[in-house]
């Protein structure tokens, strides 16, 4: 997994990830494979992501890793000449033609009902959605839960300037739905926060609660006394009151660091939490960062570099070879 983090202020936008990828063995073990592993790109002169998810997609039979795909991506699309809106659009086109997540799906329903076999709980219903499946069933205290399995896919925060020096960010999920962030021509939506990943830290941190809160029974149960609407109301009412609109990019750089530090650290100290223990270190290594303006465009803040033991290098700075 990862941590991808965007903050959106009036000065510009930084985009920021750790580096580490994991991975699954054969024998279902969670692995560390890299911590440098690259998860910010920039898209054009005055875009750029940040991705999370899979590390590996196939590609006429052999798996590439993903950075490949967004390098094909740069190459095959004329994002210089496209808004951030039509830019999104199109990455996730191309990322949903190529995600193997559809056959994934498929196989879902089966090991839902393997896994309640093997662990002596009742299914009541299954319910086979586009993107994921959600299905009730009785824990081992008689306890009706909701979950909600979904296939391997790809995260990805898009932010940049448009030729009209407006500002947008969007989430792109594949598979999934696309969903403007943010939009300086907006009032209301113009400046903030988001992150995609393994976001159950920094959402702690910020927002007050875990996002699995929802899915406990004594929750489940006030959605329907009171309504979703009503008690994710009450619930955003311990949201940090943070004042996006007032802070500078050294601000939003920190705020970037921070949540990525302590995700690290946390997941350094803690095997995830009572009700669902076990969960991946996905997040470490170093921290790459970068900062966009209008006027100076994507620019690197930190970056990994390629080095031996005696020499360091960008791959950036290098010349392009030309046929």
């Amino acid at each position: 997994m990862s941590l991808g983090i965007n903050v959106t202020i009036p000065e510009g936008i930084v985009l920021a990830a750790d580096s580490r990828q994991t991975y699954r063995n054969q024998k279902g073990m969670a692995r560390v494979g890299s911590d440098s592993a690259s998860k910010v790109f920039r898209i054009g002169s005055r875009m750029g992501l940040v991705i999370a998810g899979l590390a590996f997609m196939p590609q006429q039979g052999v798996m590439k890793n993903v950075s490949g795909f967004i390098d094909d991506f740069r190459q095959t699309i004329p994002v210089d000449k496209l808004s951030v809106g039509e830019v999104a659009k199109e990455l996730a086109q191309y990322f949903d033609a190529r995600v193997p997540y559809r056959d994934q799906l498929k196989g879902i329903p089966a090991g839902i009902k393997a896994d309640m076999a093997r662990q002596s709980m009742e299914l009541l219903d299954l319910k086979e959605e586009p993107t994921r499946v959600v299905f009730h069933f009785k824990n081992q205290q008689g306890q009706v839960q909701e979950a909600v399995a979904a296939p391997d896919g790809l995260q990805f925060i898009l932010a940049g300037y448009n030729k009209d020096r407006s500002s947008e960010v969007y989430m792109v999920y594949v598979p999934g739905a696309t969903d403007q962030a943010r939009d300086s021509r907006k009032q209301g939506k113009e400046f903030g926060a988001g992150w995609i990943g393994q976001t159950d830290v920094v959402t702690r941190i910020v927002l007050g609660f875990d996002p699995r809160l929802q899915g406990i029974p004594l929750v489940r149960e006030a959605a329907a006394k009171l309504g979703e609407a009503a008690v994710q109301q009450q619930l955003r009412g311990v949201e940090y009151s943070i004042q996006w609109g007032t802070m500078t990019l050294q601000d939003a750089i920190d705020f970037c660091q921070l949540a990525i530090e302590t995700t690290t650290a946390i997941q350094r100290f803690s095997d995830g939490v009572l009700m669902d223990p076990g969960d991946m270190t996905g997040v470490g290594g170093p921290i790459d960062m970068a900062v966009i303006t209008y006027d100076k465009g994507f620019t690197w803040l930190n970056r990994k570099h390629l080095k031996s033991k005696t020499a360091e290098v960008d791959l950036e700075d290098l010349p392009s070879l030309e046929n």
